[in-house]
Order: C-alpha cells, then sequence, then structure tokens
C-alpha cells in the first residue's frame, strides 16, 4: 500500500510566547497508508484532537510537516482550502453544524463548493444520504426537524459527498444510545470498505475501536505512545492502563484467564475470538455436554 498521510515531527503550541503556553503535541512520525481503517485513542487532553486537525490544515503546525501524497499541505498556503476537500473532518457533536433550509441542500453544501452541480452534484448527496443511512423522504425536511440520530448522519453525509480521500472523524457516535452507536459505525465501515477511503476514528469507546480499526494510535500527554495494528495494541493492556486507558472488557477477562494459567491467546478482542479460544478448553476439560 501507498502512503497517503504522513507526520514529521508534528509539534503544536497553543498560545506560543504568552504565559499560558502550552503544548498539545509533541514531536509526533507517522505514516497512515491509504485505504487503512485507523482507530485514535487517548485520555482528554492528550492531543488526539489538536493532531486531527493539523491533518486538514484546520490548524498549523508550530514544528514539522504534515504531507498529503508526499506534500506539504502548507506548501501553498492559499490552496488550503482544496486540502480540506481531500481530507474531510467531522468534528464531535458535528450536527450543531447544520444550517440550511433542508437536509438535501445541507449535504450538497461542501460538493457545490467543490464545483459539483446538475446530476453530478445529486449523484454525491444521494449517494452520501445513502452511505449514512438517510431516508431519500428525508432530504426535503429541514434538518432541525431530524432526530439526534439523524441530524448526526446528515452532518457526516455532508463531508462524505466531498469524497474526500481521507475521513477523519472525532467522536462520530459521542452522545448517541447503543443502537444509534452500532447502525452509525456500521454505516462508515460499509463506506469505507466500498470507497476504499482511508479513515481515521477518533474515539473513547475500546470496544469500538477494537472491532473496526486495522490500526490504532495512542496519544499520551501530546506524543504519539504507539502506533501499530490493533491486536498489537491491545495485547499491551497494561501499558494503555498506565496512561488511562481502559481495555475492552472481554480482553481484560482473556488477559486474567491467561495469568491464572489458561492456554489462551493475547489480543483477543471480540466475545466472538473469545468463545472460538475457549471452546477448544472447555471440551478438553469436559465443561460442555
Amino acid at each position: 500500500m501507498s502512503c497517503v498521510l504522513e507526520l514529521k515531527n508534528v509539534g503544536f503550541v497553543y498560545g506560543k510566547g504568552t504565559p499560558f503556553e502550552k503544548r498539545a503535541v509533541d514531536g509526533v512520525s507517522l505514516q497512515i497508508e491509504k485505504g487503512d481503517l485507523v482507530g485514535v485513542i487517548g485520555h482528554t487532553g492528550s492531543g488526539k484532537s489538536t493532531l486531527m486537525q493539523t491533518l486538514n490544515g484546520l490548524i498549523r503546525p508550530t514544528d514539522g510537516q504534515v504531507l498529503l501524497d508526499g506534500k506539504d499541505i502548507w506548501e501553498q498556503p492559499k490552496k488550503i482550502r482544496q486540502i480540506r476537500f481531500r481530507v474531510g473532518m467531522v468534528f464531535q457533536y458535528p450536527e450543531y453544524q447544520l444550517f440550511e433550509e433542508t437536509v438535501y441542500k445541507d449535504i450538497a453544501f461542501g460538493p457545490q463548493n467543490q464545483g459539483k452541480e446538475g446530476d453530478e452534484l445529486d449523484k454525491a448527496v444521494r449517494e452520501a444520504a445513502d452511505f449514512t443511512g438517510l431516508k431519500p423522504e428525508l432530504l426535503q425536511k429541514s434538518p432541525f426537524d431530524l432526530s439526534g440520530g439523524e441530524k448526526r448522519r446528515a452532518a457526516i453525509a455532508g463531508v462524505i459527498a466531498m469524497d474526500p480521500e481521507v475521513l477523519v472523524l472525532d467522536e462520530p457516535t459521542a452522545g448517541l444510545d447503543p443502537m444509534g452507536r452500532e447502525v452509525l459505525l456500521s454505516q462508515i465501515v460499509r463506506y469505507h470498505k466500498e470507497r476504499d477511503n482511508t479513515v481515521l476514528l477518533v474515539s473513547h469507546t475500546m470496544e469500538d475501536v477494537a472491532r473496526f480499526a486495522d490500526k490504532i494510535i495512542v496519544m499520551n500527554k501530546g506524543r504519539l505512545e504507539m502506533f501499530a495494528p490493533t491486536k498489537e495494541v491491545f495485547s499491551r493492556g497494561e501499558e494503555l492502563e498506565s496512561f488511562g486507558l481502559k481495555i475492552p472488557q472481554i480482553t481484560k477477562i482473556m488477559r486474567q484467564l491467561r495469568q491464572k494459567g489458561f492456554d489462551v491467546p493475547e489480543g483477543v478482542l471480540t466475545v466472538d475470538e473469545a468463545l472460538s479460544a475457549l471452546l477448544p478448553l472447555l471440551k478438553k476439560e469436559g465443561k460442555l455436554w
């Protein structure tokens, strides 16, 4: 796979040169490959959201470089708007950004600014609505008449409609009930598989990241602590806990079984994986009838 995003010693300082100076991101270097679904985790204040905002130029790093397809995104500052079409950002509680008369117009706003019109624009809007599970009859409604989950999907559709090479989602399921969270995550995964775009998913829910991410970025106190395949990251449970992060409950249970001498693998992430590992042991012990 080819590298789509590269960070070279990226740092960011809030309030630089003032008494309130605070380093939020410190010397982060990594490469994100095209087509990956990358989870981003870290405690509150770890720098993960600030780091994500450097990826599409919403924040300009005070140190280092962000490269998109090998080119510094700040090489031509006047063209930074074009970078934001290519690296789409969905903020936490994106429904607060809705403002148009209808859902259709809201979703169309981004692609219209890209120059899309007519059938091309209509296709972009309807495909984005479909990806996020918005029913066609909702498109002519006011976004303010939608339910909370529908507003969230409409806001995400507005970014997807621009067909970005990289989609950054900052806590997209925050505040949703379990069913709403499951539906939205399934739609994001479907979008990722069908478009083969690169997706970065910031989340506090370890179970969601464990289930869906290929790789995980772990931030702690502004620094990159880990960037590795998901199983490898969660096999380092004690280290994650030292950063104030909770590992998935099933991973913790399996680790405790391993510590008690049971022959179970490290880095088990889901109940299905745990079941596959435990069934042979239970049969061997004669615990299954």
